[in-house]
C-alpha cells in the first residue's frame, strides 16, 4: 500500500499540492493524469519518498520498482548490466551480482521483449528502447509495487502495445500494485482501476468509469473530449480536432474526423478531479 496523509509539496511559496490524502491499496492500479507542469512527477517522487514532504506523512513499501521518464547512463553499460542494477537493494552496498541476479535480469528483459538486446550498449539504444530497459530494471527488483512516470511517452505503436499489455498483466495480478502517469486518458481508461486528475485547484480521484468523463477531461486539459462507443469494442476517449481547426484558420481545406460516424456514449457522468 502507498499512502499520503495531508501531504504537501511546495517550491518556494508555490504549492504543487497540499492537504492531499491519497491511498493506493494493495493490488490496485492508479493512473495519474494532468497537463504539463501540473505536478505529476513531483507527486510520483513524493510517493517514492525521493521528494521530501513539506507537510503530512508518507507510508509505503521499502522496495518499489520505479521507471523514470528519461533514462541515461554515464558509462557504457550493457543492457543486461543496467537491468541487473535493479537488484542492488537485495545485494547490499558491497554485494556482487550472482547468477541468480543475472537470471532475474534476463527474465525481466524477456518480459519487455528485449532478450536479444542484453549485450548491446544502453547508450546506443533509442529513447523508446531505453524506456523498455528501465521497465525491465523495475521488474528485476522483485518489487510488488511498480511506479511508472509517463512510460509510453517515447514509444512507437508496437512498443506502446507491448508495454500497455505488460501493465495490464501486472494490474490484473492481485500481488502487484501499479501507479502510472500518462497524457493518454485512453490508457488510463483501459488499464487502471482508478484515476487521479491533477486539477488546477487540487487532486480529484475515483473509479475510471466515473472520473474520466467528458466534463472532467475538458476541465483538466482545456480541450473538448468525446467518449465514443466503438462497435464491437469498448469506449474510447477522443479529443475533438474540429475545435482546434476552428480556432486556427487554414488556407487549405483538410478532411477531419468527427463523431458523426461513431455512437457517442450516453452514460457520461459528471465529476470533478
Amino acid at each position: 500500500m502507498i499512502r499520503l496523509d495531508s501531504a504537501g509539496v511546495r517550491f518556494g511559496s508555490r504549492w504543487v499540492f497540499r492537504n492531499l490524502d491519497l491511498v493506493v491499496t494493495e493490488g490496485a492500479c492508479l493512473a495519474l493524469l494532468g497537463p504539463n507542469g501540473r505536478g505529476k512527477t513531483t507527486l510520483i517522487r513524493a510517493m517514492l519518498g525521493v521528494q521530501p514532504l513539506h507537510q503530512g506523512q508518507r507510508i509505503a513499501p521499502t522496495l518499489i520498482g520505479y521507471v523514470p521518464q528519461v533514462g541515461s547512463a554515464p558509462a557504457q553499460y550493457r543492457v543486461l548490466d543496467m537491468v541487473v542494477m535493479g537488484r542492488a537493494k537485495a545485494l547490499g552496498v558491497f554485494g556482487v551480482p550472482t547468477p541468480k541476479d543475472y537470471e532475474a535480469a534476463r527474465l525481466a528483459l524477456g518480459q519487455v521483449g528485449l532478450s536479444a538486446f542484453s549485450e548491446r550498449s544502453f547508450s546506443h539504444l533509442s529513447g523508446g528502447e531505453r524506456q523498455l530497459v528501465l521497465v525491465a530494471r523495475a521488474l528485476a527488483t522483485g518489487a510488488k509495487t511498480i511506479i511508472l512516470d509517463e512510460p509510453s511517452s517515447a514509444l512507437d505503436l508496437a512498443n506502446q502495445s507491448r508495454l500497455l499489455s505488460l501493465i495490464r498483466e501486472l494490474s490484473n495480478d492481485p500481488a502487484y500494485t501499479v501507479v502510472f502517469s500518462t497524457h493518454h486518458p485512453q490508457h488510463a481508461f483501459h488499464l487502471a482501476d482508478e484515476a487521479a486528475l491533477m486539477m488546477q485547484d487540487g487532486v480529484v480521484r475515483g473509479p475510471v468509469e466515473t472520473i474520466l468523463t467528458e466534463t472532467n477531461l475538458r476541465a483538466l486539459y482545456g480541450v473538448e473530449v468525446r467518449r465514443l462507443a466503438v462497435p464491437g469494442g469498448s469506449d474510447v476517449l477522443v479529443p475533438m480536432l474540429d475545435a482546434l481547426h476552428d480556432a486556427q484558420p487554414s488556407s487549405h481545406a483538410k478532411p477531419t474526423i468527427t463523431a458523426s460516424n461513431c455512437a457517442v456514449s450516453t452514460n457520461e457522468q459528471e465529476g470533478a478531479r
